[in-house]
């Protein structure tokens, strides 16, 4: 795969329900529903909800084989309101439940973390090779005769990995990284391959972006390697709510996407399911308009890693660049910006210089005037820039420039400023940093994309470009322009998505998951009263969670933990650690604040 050129990835078709998955099919939106399943009535008119909006799978949980065996009868009154959108069963922990779901829906998701292997507690255990090789055996029994009743059945099945439910066994000998959880999918896999069971889709998820991305290039790589070219589910767990899920999912999934990975997606957002579907669509068809691009000549530069990328060496230009947090520039200034959102830097055009304001934060035009404030030369005037002893010198620079031409006009102190008119622009973009670097030029770049648009558009589309330069090591700067939104919503935009990225904190981060039969609280609400007592907390991550089965494992990558641990109880977690358990609902965030100020986490707001 390549990060320059849209090129989709092949696969073999899974046929689920009728409806193909993979090879040269659309890719395929999904969403979960977040009702009991033993409410036949709720669930089934949420479904048809989720199918309006334009589904085409829909996901139900099926905690038990009671469950599993009435999603029967929910898939028969669908049909019956002629909704024929093939039903997914979600199974954690109980092969029994898979078994019931495989003879009643198109489709079986396991989880390799507990469908065979016991749930886990974070305990280290030591096998031999022999007793490691012992417990591969057990896969094998017990998969196979799932996998002979879904033959018989057609019924499809989704191996689903998910970084917070890693077993045991996985995590033990490999640790909790990518490589256990690509091993974790190919355990399955090799069962299914070596039994000719092919009707099979792979997803491996993460709440952590960077660990998402990384796991599932490793998974394509480790496929190929063994001739498997099975369709992959993508999405972000735990995504959250609001303009921070939909970033955090477009980070995530649109750098996949752009790469050609990927044939069905999920945007789990802790909203109703059926606005998941709107969100998923405009990713899609945003990266699915580079299919005809025209191809990006590009080349990885020397000791550049594609699955785990490192940050692109740069010398700093004052605080741009080296090993200097990426930076946010904006267009104008507004004494508006949120707190943990001002821009680092100020971009005024008009002349109309804000009072008050570090005058070396300030960028203007260049002209022949005062070199008060740091300049930006247009590349026209490139000559210019050797002559001239600004505070920092930004350089406007079309990525289809070649490099030798840069280099001639280029000092040390000077920053490039690029931007693309390719309808690839992020993969052109791209190209040009790889050659810059290859030609030996350190100068640091800052990333800047145009989008004339409103609000929803811009935030999908932005995050979705940005997060796949930032994901792919080019860490210096961004900066977006876009006219339609106003200041304060772009900055936030900004430092959104690099706060997606894992690469700059600015404000508490929640993961929380997007809800299903299992959740045991009000997630929306819950959700958001959470927000209201911590919102004001800064470089935290909380997860709220409705379940145990990603709860504890997510927990290992928030700082505090909220975690349904049954009806009206909630168990807190400091990070995988579970400090009190079965707290009543209505002491739990009392209780939460107090545990963050036990552990010296806690200010009070302003």
């Amino acid at each position: 795969m390549s990060i320059f050129n849209y090129n989709r990835r092949k696969t073999v078709a899974v046929n689920i329900g009728g409806t193909p998955l993979g090879s040269d099919y659309p890719i395929r939106l999904q969403s979960m529903a977040s009702t009991s399943t033993m409410d036949t009535e709720g669930s089934v008119a949420q479904c048809e909800r989720i199918a309006q909006a334009g589904a085409t799978f829909i996901r139900l949980t099926a905690q038990g084989v009671r469950e599993a065996e009435n999603l029967g009868n929910i898939k028969a009154q669908l049909r019956n309101r002629g909704i024929d959108t093939p039903l997914v069963a979600d199974i954690h922990f109980n092969p029994r439940a898979a078994f019931a779901a495989a003879q009643v829906v198109e489709k079986v998701r396991i989880n390799p973390g507990n469908f065979v292997d016991p749930g886990r507690t974070f305990q280290q255990l030591t096998y031999t090779d022999e007793e490691y090789a012992a417990e591969i055996k057990k896969i094998e029994a017990t998969l196979v005769p799932f996998l002979d009743l879904c033959r018989e059945n057609d019924t499809a099945i989704r191996i689903g990995v998910n970084h917070g439910s890693l077993s045991d066994r996985i995590m033990s000998r490999y640790g909790d990284t990518p490589a256990g959880m690509v091993e974790s999918a190919m355990e399955f896999l090799r069962v299914c391959v070596a039994h000719d069971f092919l009707n099979v889709a792979i997803s491996i998820k993460a709440s952590n972006t960077v660990i998402m991305v990384e796991t599932m290039r490793r998974l394509v790589v480790a496929m190929e390697q063994e001739g498997m070219m099975f369709p992959l589910h993508l999405g972000v767990t735990e995504a959250g709510d609001g303009e921070d899920g939909r970033v955090k999912s477009a980070v995530g999934i649109g750098t996949l996407l752009a790469e050609g990975i990927g044939d069905t997606i999920r945007v789990s957002l802790s909203e109703e399911p059926e606005y998941e579907i709107p969100v998923a669509k405009a990713l899609t068809d945003y990266i699915a308009q580079r299919e005809n691009a025209p191809a990006i000549n590009g080349e990885y530069y020397d000791g550049y890693c594609y699955e785990s990328p490192s940050r692109r060496a740069s010398d700093a230009v004052g605080n741009i660049g080296g090993n200097a947090l990426p930076i946010v520039i904006a267009n104008g200034y507004t004494e508006k910006y949120a707190d943990g959102c001002t821009p680092d830097y100020f971009y005024i055009a008009d002349g109309n210089i804000p009072a008050g304001v570090d005058a070396n934060k300030i960028i203007v035009p260049f002209t022949d005037g005062s070199n008060k404030y740091c300049q930006l030369f247009t590349w026209q005037q490139r000559d210019a820039i050797k002559g001239c002893d600004a505070p920092i010198k930004f350089l406007e620079v079309n990525a289809a420039t070649p490099i030798d031409e840069v280099a001639l006009v280029i000092d040390k102190n000077v920053v490039i400023v690029l931007h693309s008119s390719h309808i690839n622009a992020p993969g052109e973009m791209q190209a040009f940093a790889h050659a810059f670097t290859q030609h030996g030029l350190k100068n640091p770049i800052v990333m800047r994309m145009a989008y004339d648009y409103a609000t929803d558009d811009v935030t999908i589309m932005a995050a979705a470009d940005l997060g796949a330069i930032l994901l792919n090591g080019n860490h210096d700067g961004i900066w977006i322009q876009a006219p339609q939104v106003d200041a304060t919503t772009v900055a936030r935009l900004e430092f959104g998505i690099l706060q997606a990225a894992r690469l700059r904190i600015s404000r508490t981060e929640y993961i929380s998951c997007p809800g299903c039969g299992r959740t045991l609280f009000d997630l929306q609400s819950t959700v958001k009263a959470v927000k209201e007592a911590t919102a004001h907390l800064k470089g935290l991550k909380i997860g709220v969670m409705g379940c145990i089965v990603n709860g504890p494992g997510e927990m290992a990558d928030a700082d505090y933990g909220y975690v349904g641990a049954g009806v009206g109880k909630v168990s807190l977690y400091k990070n995988k650690t579970c400090i009190e358990k079965n707290i009543p609902t209505n002491e739990a965030i009392p209780r939460l604040i107090e545990l963050i100020k036990s552990e010296g986490d806690w200010v009070d707001p302003a």
